[in-house]
């Protein structure tokens, strides 16, 4: 049987933790586990049995592996330190037989994204990026219309185009809407990308460096690696339509709490294939739902594809059609829009939009 692994982290140190070790999770303060997470080894997490595609009947199995570094302790820690971390985890992927490996969140943008990582295991590496931005715009896309929104005259914004999801995201979303905001924080890859967008795409483009343009923006996706939240109610117009693929989150918790006239959507969150694959593992991830960066090394496998396939910060969009024609192939989909880990209903759609309307001077 075809195999893979992908590698995960903890994002918010007590949940995190809690969900494989209760004991550790709930007597250590976060700031005990981000010191400790330096001297704690790789961990095992769990076996994924039972995915198989309805296409080719094809079936494989999985692990998911953890490298106990948290998002800080990789930018506090030298580089070569979180390499050393990273790829011992991939090693211990290799011993439980796998052959390709995914990286997850920050272990896929540490560093040069994924190139050092690969060259020092003896299995194909991915980071899951290609298929991330696929699935970010598909929803994005599909909570505009939801809402109504006109694409062809709407004004967006991606937040981190100087990244490599960002900056694919970005020319991908392009094609469909008519004014395009590209905000970063290098202004000459800002000016370089928005050249290329020029050239390739309908859409009139800008860049800034500030959030300034949050508040013209009928549709935003954020793609940051923050460890903080960066956009709050104060920066958004009525009826915008926030998607948030980052995590840590770049849409502070105060935007649900405060704003009930934008809808502000996670993005990444895919639905498998078939109802027999079993994670055996508690993500607090609805039944059959994974992300998409974990679909990609999925799909690949499904495919027997155990290659490179998104490596370092430059994403085409001919990789990213080509695994989203691949996952599809496979069955993977958009599993529905989510908010802050919720399902959105038409419904909750409904009264956002009819807010909007109201805030804005509508009927």
């Amino acid at each position: 049987m075809d195999t893979f692994a992908f590698i995960i982290h903890p994002i918010d140190p007590k949940r995190d933790v809690s969900r494989k070790f209760p004991l550790l999770g709930r007597l250590l303060t976060p700031a005990q586990i981000n010191f400790l997470s330096t001297f704690f080894p790789p961990v095992y997490i769990s076996q994924i049995d039972g995915l198989r595609s309805p296409a080719t009947g094809r079936e494989v199995r999985g692990w998911f592996v953890a490298c106990p570094l948290t998002p800080a302790r990789m930018l506090e820690l030298p580089e070569s330190t979180v390499y050393r971390k990273i790829v011992e985890t991939g090693r211990f992927a290799e011993r439980l037989g796998a052959q390709i490996l995914g990286l997850g969140a920050f272990t896929s943008v540490v560093g040069d994204a994924g190139l050092t990582i690969s060259q020092r295991l003896s299995i194909p590496v991915t980071t899951g990026d290609s298929y991330t931005v696929a699935v970010a715009v598909e929803a994005v896309i599909a909570a505009a219309r939801q809402m109504e929104v006109p694409l062809a005259s709407a004004s967006a914004v991606v937040l981190g185009t100087t990244g490599a999801v960002g900056a694919a995201a970005a020319e991908l979303l392009a094609g469909d809407i008519g004014k395009l905001w590209l905000i970063g924080r290098r202004p000459d890859a800002l000016q370089t990308l928005c050249r290329r967008l020029r050239e390739r795409t309908p859409a009139r483009v800008a860049v800034a460096t500030d959030l300034a343009p949050l508040a013209k923006a009928d549709l935003v996706l954020t793609v940051t690696s923050a460890l903080d939240s960066l956009i709050e109610p104060r920066h958004l117009r009525p009826g915008a339509v926030v998607c948030d693929v980052a995590r840590p989150r770049d849409v502070s918790a105060r935007v649900a709490a405060e704003r009930d006239d934008v809808l502000v959507i996670d993005g990444g969150m895919v639905q498998m294939p078939g109802t027999a694959t079993r994670l055996n593992f508690d993500f607090g991830f609805p039944p059959g739902m994974v992300y998409a960066c974990m679909a990609e090394t999925m799909a690949l496998a499904l495919e027997g594809r155990n290659e490179s396939f998104t490596l370092g910060r430059a994403i085409t969009i001919e990789k990213v059609r080509e695994i989203a024609a691949m996952a599809s192939k496979h069955g993977f989909r958009l599993g529905g829009l989510r908010s802050f880990e919720r399902a959105v209903t038409p419904e909750q759609i409904e009264r956002v939009a009819a807010r909007a309307a109201r805030a804005r001077g509508g009927v």
